[in-house]
């Protein structure tokens, strides 16, 4: 990757710009609860380290990994009790970005990159960080995949978003879906291991970076 070529950035956004843990384990562990409490699984306790290995992941890879068997109704009780209380928390101010994120959008906006926000979120939940944090003053393309309905795969989104956006491309992301959308695409991929992701998963990265504030290293002085 040369880094002179690059002329849009795409975002993923939890795990990479946005520490989702902070409001993802509480609700995970209160849909727990409802299960629990129903029958439907045994009680136990969850890590945060357990926790954070659904995040990133589409609903139906969550669902498949954690409670393949359950009924779809139950699912979907289970998922509307994750999603309102995340809600929850972010409009009561409980949620937050990695330090650095806003300073190094802001930074890139003025460098004239094109920015893109690209995540398995719902579009709620895009929604409600962008009126939160402002992001509609840094990111010229806002999607999730459930604006894209039969195409859940974050690079099936990337493919159909892609005419749209300026050659040359680079997505930084914590998951393998963020590199597997990058290599499916052609573009370069840069793996943020700060995220929820492992060393294997972004062992295809063409970077990697410990911190967001490093993404602006990388483009130093490039315009």
């Amino acid at each position: 990757m040369n880094p002179k070529n690059i002329r849009t950035i795409l975002f993923d956004y939890d795990g990479t710009l946005h520490d989702a843990l902070h409001i993802y384990a509480p609700a995970f562990r209160k849909a727990y609860e409802y299960l629990v409490k129903n029958g439907h699984v045994e009680e136990r306790s969850w890590s945060d380290d357990e926790i954070s290995k659904f995040l990133g992941q589409t609903p139906k890879e969550m669902w498949d990994a954690f409670g393949k068997g359950l009924p779809e109704s139950v699912k979907r009780e289970a998922s509307s009790i994750i999603g309102s209380e995340m809600e929850r928390l972010t409009n009561e101010g409980q949620t937050r970005l990695y330090e650095g994120t806003i300073e190094t959008l802001r930074e890139l906006k003025r460098r004239d990159y094109l920015l893109v926000f690209i995540s398995n979120c719902r579009n709620y939940y895009m929604h409600a960080h962008t009126q939160l944090f402002s992001l509609g003053r840094y990111f010229d393309h806002m999607v999730c995949s459930e604006s894209y309905p039969g195409i859940e795969a974050k690079e099936k989104v990337l493919e159909t978003l892609k005419p749209e956006l300026v050659e040359e491309m680079v997505i930084i992301g914590d998951r393998h879906h963020d590199m597997t959308a990058g290599k499916h695409n052609n573009i370069h991929t840069i793996g943020a291991r700060y995220g929820f992701g492992d060393d294997e998963e972004l062992s295809g990265a063409d970077r990697t970076i410990d911190d967001i504030r490093e993404v602006l290293d990388i483009f130093k002085g490039v315009r």
